[in-house]
């Protein structure tokens, strides 16, 4: 790590930094509009707490002191996000002096909550997949807090370290690579008990579009910025900053619209991230309020109801009827996900888990009914079915017909919406969180992307180039709900930037960025390994 303090002299840059704008850098204004939402934010998750804990009767201070220090350190996480990918997002308005840092922060940091309240969720969720499926199932117990403790608390040290050199890391890379580590060892510490480990099919398709993703960034921001210079005549958009002075109005206001995007794509992606890991969170420490959607109206109960008819009429089309039944359907569903091998009990026991789930909500009639000690189960059940369904389906085992898979998809849609939710409270948790990251931790990231990648200062042109590739990019991948790193399409669009306008490149700077693309996966998982491994001894 020595030569990359030396390759990226942030305290110095900092400085000249504060220099070049030191009318904006002392605006009170920003902080003082952080500080209403932040306590307005405040007051909301409070109020919303206190409503979905209203039903939970307190046996012991216990679940309650673990739920605290579990969000803390979840919280910490996006916090210490806020200062990586975030940074990223208001690195070109600031840099270029088109707003002040506050109002910068501030101004990303709604966007960012506005990604967040508009996300569906379906990236969370695929973050949450790639764990083992018996430490989801069982969550509450003290293998499941052992992963959320260790894989959280490996991806903010290993953030933390890459942030004090100023180096643009990837907080996609680094959670991924933590919960490749804690399934590796889970599996590792358990060789003969029928424990799963990674789903690499999930972390292959990841993989590839974490890998894709810079390549992307890069090829399209210097296309970019090569038709832009012939097309668009307007000499200022390509000059670098002068001193505090902003740019030219259309300039600045085409880089406030380029960070606006930024911010709201990677509110809606990014800032997903460690939500499903939150929900994770709640459900082990209060399964009451938070194992199942108790937001599902009764009119939706009914036709939960009758998508869970159809799919076990469907599944008992299938079924061979001279096939013996393992008494225990749970955990012959839970042995196929885990193997992925179907067994001629497999499809039977999935439609006997489908009626069980039925049968469970036609008894309750609602959400809400099901009693306190059996919200985690009907959860586990309905988690199991689910992901048994999709298993089967892309194996095509058995072959489903069009109108078959269709009315299963409307099953597992119903399934997910009752079990895979995330509270409006949640979100607004997360993305307060990113922006006090960001207003800490801003300087470091700006300089390095402003003037650290390229050996010529960061053009507008060039900032509000890369900042439309990554608002693209981001948005693509949201609609196969496939996490990003905001942070690696910015900076290797900015490098892209760079080498199409002939400005050259800091090879140092870049070679370190690499370095971290490819070491934040590795390090991260074996971080994240041995904390559960020690969590693990204790618990």
């Amino acid at each position: 790590m020595a030569d990359l303090a030396t390759a990226v002299p942030v305290i110095s840059s900092t400085r000249s930094l504060t220099e070049r704008s030191p009318k904006r850098n002392s605006s009170q204004a920003g902080v003082w509009i952080f500080a209403l939402a932040l306590l307005s934010g405040l007051a909301y998750i409070g109020v919303h707490v206190a409503k979905d804990l209203d039903s939970v009767t307190v046996t012991s201070i216990w679940p309650y002191l673990l739920l605290g220090l579990a969000l803390v350190i979840a919280l910490g996480f996006e916090f210490v996000n806020g200062f990586h990918d975030t940074a990223n997002a208001v690195a070109t308005v600031i840099y270029t002096n088109s707003l002040a840092p506050n109002i910068a922060v501030v101004w990303s940091g709604l966007c960012n909550l506005a990604g967040v309240l508009f996300s569906s969720g379906t990236v969370a969720f695929a973050i949450i997949t790639l764990l083992p499926v018996e430490l989801i199932l069982k969550v509450s117990s003290g293998a499941g807090f052992s992963m959320i403790f260790a894989l959280l608390i490996a991806a903010i040290l290993w953030n933390l370290g890459t942030w004090w050199f100023g180096l643009p890391a990837s907080s996609s890379h680094t959670m991924v690579g933590s919960i490749i580590g804690v399934g590796l060892a889970n599996q590792f510490m358990n060789p003969n008990s029928g424990s799963s480990g990674v789903d690499w099919q999930q972390a292959i398709k990841v993989f590839k579009v974490l890998l894709v993703s810079p390549l992307l960034g890069f090829t399209l921001a210097a296309l970019l910025i090569f038709v832009s210079k012939r097309l668009i005549k307007f000499p200022s958009l390509y000059e670098a900053p002068t001193n505090h002075q902003p740019p030219p109005w259309p300039i600045r206001a085409l880089l406030l619209l380029t960070c606006s995007g930024v911010s709201f794509s990677h509110g809606s992606n990014d800032g997903q991230k460690g939500m499903g890991l939150i929900m994770l969170i709640l459900i082990g420490t209060v399964p009451t309020a938070y194992a199942l959607n108790h937001a599902v109206s009764p009119m939706e109960v009914q036709s939960f109801i009758a998508a869970s008819e159809q799919a076990g009429h469907i599944l008992d089309q299938h079924v061979n009827p001279e096939v013996a039944l393992d008494p225990d359907a749970r955990a012959e569903v839970t042995k196929y996900i885990q193997t992925k091998q179907f067994q001629p009990d497999t499809l039977l026991a999935v439609g006997l888990l489908v009626k069980e789930v039925n049968h469970e909500v036609v008894g309750y009639k609602s959400f809400k009914s099901v009693p306190a000690r059996d919200q985690a189960n009907v959860r586990n059940d309905m988690y199991l079915t689910g992901a048994a369904l999709r298993q089967m389906e892309q194996a095509h085992n058995p072959a489903f017909s069009a109108a078959e898979t269709a009315v299963l998809k409307n099953y597992e849609n119903k399934l997910d919406k009752s079990t895979k939710y995330i509270p409006n409270w949640v979100k607004v948790a997360v993305a307060l969180a990113l922006g006090l990251g960001t207003m800490v931790g801003w300087k470091r990231i700006v300089i390095t992307v402003g003037e650290r990648i390229g050996k010529q200062h960061l053009s507008y042109a060039q900032g509000a180039s890369a900042e439309v590739v990554a608002m693209v990019t981001i948005f693509a991948a949201n609609m196969w709900g496939l996490p990003v790193s905001t942070t690696h399409i910015l900076s290797s669009g900015v490098a892209g930037t760079m080498a199409a306008n002939g400005s050259g490149l800091h090879l140092s700077t870049v070679r370190n960025i690499a370095a971290g693309w490819v070491f934040t996966l590795p390090a991260a998982a074996l971080l994240s390994g041995a904390l559960y491994f020690l969590f693990h001894t204790f618990f």
